[in-house]
């Protein structure tokens, strides 16, 4: 009898362990496209890590990047089904709701600055509870970065220089629109299959942030880059089907480290380009600057089918550009 009574408890005791084990160790999995030493990665780690100490044993943040839980569309449909809890979209925002295209407007952000003010008085207020209508909440804005074009076949210093240029863009139209305009021929493709992509000259070329650029070394394979500069895009920290199910404790040292965090990422961006650039230079690449005035003449057609397509476009528009220094 002492014998069962022994085994029971022991029994109940690993039960009551693993329960709480169980409790203590609820994961909380962060996915982007992101390579290591990227912008993306940089940000979750820094995220990772400050969440985890504000969530001590109630949950932990597990970052995972290079595609590993999938590309940008496979992120977005994971959060829906609640199989991913965070991801880091961008572009593919648009893909969601039309609104967010105002980012993939060319040169429409003058500088980080600018980019915060956008964050709080355009993105918040009107993009965030357009993104939650379709099941998706945006908890911090942080950032993919400044653009630029690699290439295989030329300096692009002019918009026709890009003619016949085959170049992989991320998912969404408005990209594939403004390279269209410039005289490329824009490709969408999973940020995962760019590498190979340029290495047997599938394409010849691409555009990204310099945090995304070089980590995914890309100037192995790209013998130019143009500091075009020709748009900015934020990423949008974004919770789905899970945010739900945590305790009310959890959701806000969830959200109150991502906005945290907001500030956080324009610095470790501007550091990360500076720093890239110079790696660039050392790998070999040749660098040039581009003719902006010829870029942004060439971008008029791109604003007018944005206001003429998208609801409240021309407005979005205004918007963010009324925040621009000087503006009001």
């Amino acid at each position: 009898m002492g014998q069962i009574v022994r085994f029971a408890c022991t029994f109940l005791g690993t039960a009551l362990f693993a329960a709480a084990a169980s409790a203590q160790t609820l994961e909380i999995k962060l996915g982007h496209v992101g390579e290591p030493g990227s912008l993306f990665d940089v940000t979750s780690q820094e995220y990772a890590k400050r969440a985890n100490a504000k969530l001590g044993n109630a949950a932990k943040v597990t970052t995972y990047g290079s595609s590993q839980l999938g590309g940008d569309t496979e992120l977005l449909k994971k959060l829906k089904l609640g199989t991913v809890d965070l991801a880091l979209p961008s572009t593919v925002m648009t893909t969601v709701a039309a609104e967010f295209g105002v980012f993939e407007m060319p040169y429409l952000v003058q500088d980080r600055g600018h980019a915060a003010r956008i964050r709080e008085a355009v993105i918040k207020p009107t993009l965030v509870p357009i993104a939650a209508k379709q099941g998706y909440d945006i908890i911090a804005v942080w950032e993919n970065g400044v653009r630029h074009i690699t290439n295989s076949k030329r300096p692009i210093k002019q918009p026709d220089d890009l003619k016949g240029i085959k170049l992989r863009v991320p998912q969404g139209v408005w990209r594939v629109r403004m390279f269209q305009a410039y005289g490329a021929t824009p490709s969408p493709m999973a940020l995962s299959e760019v590498f190979v992509a340029l290495q047997t000259g599938v394409m010849d070329g691409q555009e990204n942030p310099l945090a995304q650029i070089y980590p995914s070394r890309f100037q192995e394979v790209q013998k130019y880059l143009s500091m075009s500069g020709h748009v900015y895009t934020p990423a949008y920290l974004t919770a789905g089907r899970s945010w739900a199910k945590y305790p009310a404790n959890v959701q806000k040292a969830l959200k109150d480290t991502a906005i945290e965090m907001e500030p956080v990422a324009l610095e470790i961006a501007a550091k990360l380009d500076d720093e890239l650039l110079g790696k660039m230079k050392t790998a070999g690449i040749t660098i040039n600057e581009v003719d902006k005035a010829a870029f942004v003449a060439a971008s008029k057609g791109v604003y007018e089918q944005f206001a003429k397509e998208v609801p409240g476009g021309k407005e979005l528009v205004d918007k963010s550009l009324s925040l621009a220094k000087g503006g009001s």
